[in-house]
């Protein structure tokens, strides 16, 4: 039996041990979550550059978009796999059992067949439900498929992070990316009960298929170590187009992601309009304070989610809810989808730049989670983008403040438990 002195001692050690392992974790957090300040007057073109640079990126003039509403997303990526005569590279982040994941397996293993290198990169995850069959029909056909973080023993440190990314490249040419899952909810044929959920995806064509082609590059080769090189892969890209984007998806593991420096930045440097759609809107302290800034400059600053009732976890919604009564103090518009998941992540401001990709408004994908988000110089883009906005607005309920502090203490403390969990919704 121990002496009562060998068994303080242990018991201080042990506790010496647990305080240096909970600084460690709060300094690792620290590097990747820095005070963002911003002091800026120029208009956006003038510091296009600087936004690019500061995530990672570089601007790239010349490339086609096309907007892909809801069904019509699916119908560009079957065009775009059955039109793959070189490589094909699919990455999603949920694929679920059911007639939408049936029909891509076949898609997919049909161009196997026809001799296309077919890559898949699956969230292990999110992909755990896709059915054995559906991923048997894919490599006994000659699909090689990769799961991101499989739960395995080396990568106990890392199982929290996810891959959030949805994109498909095929030829290296074309570019899809979005929101959209591979989940009958979001299937737009033949459903029955409740609505299809909304989701908005792109079409990309010109140089910036390139920076696509490389995010897929990262979590591949991080997994498997197959560098892929060539034409087949990145072919020399012309000019398809006059939009100029830029690609927010870098996650330096000693600084701050790219995607979080992004949004902060257009928080910041909206002038006239900033308009937000998310399904999951939990911004931090910092991101509220520069949306009440921006609302005090004369921006007219509007956020659409869907509701609780609508959402396909409430939880987050209700840990959203906890900030509602300061941003609509601070004069944000907030407005609730009430009929389906609103599932599309879009950004416009000012009526010039928008973004579209796969990232939330929240810590998991600011600092977790791997996301793409695409930002795209372009009025036509961006006023296309506010008239969907305005379209959905119109089926929205937009809240009020003296409306929402009259909300019962039920609903304030479950906001307030929820919101507790933030960093890992």
């Amino acid at each position: 039996m121990l002496e009562p002195d060998t068994l303080l001692t242990m018991a201080l050690a042990l506790l010496v041990l647990v305080v240096l392992l909970g600084i460690a974790i709060w300094s690792i957090k620290r590097h990747r979550d820095p005070e963002l300040t911003l002091a800026c007057d120029q208009p956006l073109h003038e510091m296009l550059p600087s936004v690019s640079g500061l995530t990672h990126s570089t601007l790239m003039p010349g490339n086609a978009v096309e907007l892909l509403e809801n069904g019509a997303f699916f119908e560009a990526l079957f065009e775009e796999i059955a039109a793959a005569r070189q490589s094909l590279h699919f990455e999603t982040f949920l694929w679920k059992e059911g007639r939408l994941g049936a029909r891509l397996a076949a898609a997919l293993a049909a161009r196997a067949r026809a001799g296309v290198q077919v890559r898949v990169l699956l969230d292990a995850r999110g992909c755990n439900d896709m059915g054995e069959a559906a991923s048997r029909l894919m490599q006994e056909s000659g699909c090689r498929i990769v799961r991101y973080h499989a739960p395995r023993l080396h990568n106990l440190g890392v199982l929290n992070r996810r891959d959030h990314r949805k994109a498909c490249i095929a030829d290296g040419r074309v570019a899809l990316v979005g929101g959209h899952c591979i989940v009958d909810h979001w299937l737009y044929e033949g459903m029955k009960g409740k609505p299809p959920f909304h989701d908005i995806g792109l079409r990309l064509r010109g140089p910036g298929v390139h920076a696509v082609q490389s995010a897929f590059s990262e979590n591949w080769v991080a997994e498997c170590g197959e560098l892929f090189v060539g034409e087949d892969v990145f072919p020399p890209l012309q000019r398809a187009g006059d939009i100029t984007m830029h690609v927010a998806r870098a996650k330096p593991e000693r600084a701050a992601p790219a995607v979080k420096i992004l949004h902060h930045l257009i928080l910041c440097m909206a002038r006239r309009r900033l308009w937000i759609q998310n399904p999951y809107f939990l911004p931090q302290d910092k991101a509220i304070k520069a949306l009440a800034a921006a609302v005090e400059r004369g921006v007219d600053v509007r956020v659409m989610v869907p509701s609780a009732g609508a959402s396909d976890m409430p939880i987050v919604q209700h840990a959203a809810h906890h900030n509602f009564e300061r941003l609509l103090r601070a004069g944000v518009r907030i407005f609730e989808f009430p009929h389906t998941l609103l599932h599309q992540k879009v950004l416009t401001m000012d009526g010039a730049w928008c973004a579209i990709g796969s990232s939330n408004f929240d810590d998991r994908s600011f600092e977790i989670n791997d996301e793409i988000t695409l930002g795209l110089l372009d009025q036509g883009l961006a006023r296309r983008l506010e008239e969907i906005f305005e379209s959905d607005m119109r089926e929205c309920d937009e809240l009020d403040l003296a409306t929402w502090q009259r909300r019962s203490c039920g609903h304030r403390l479950l906001d307030r438990a929820c919101h507790l969990l933030k960093e890992q919704l």
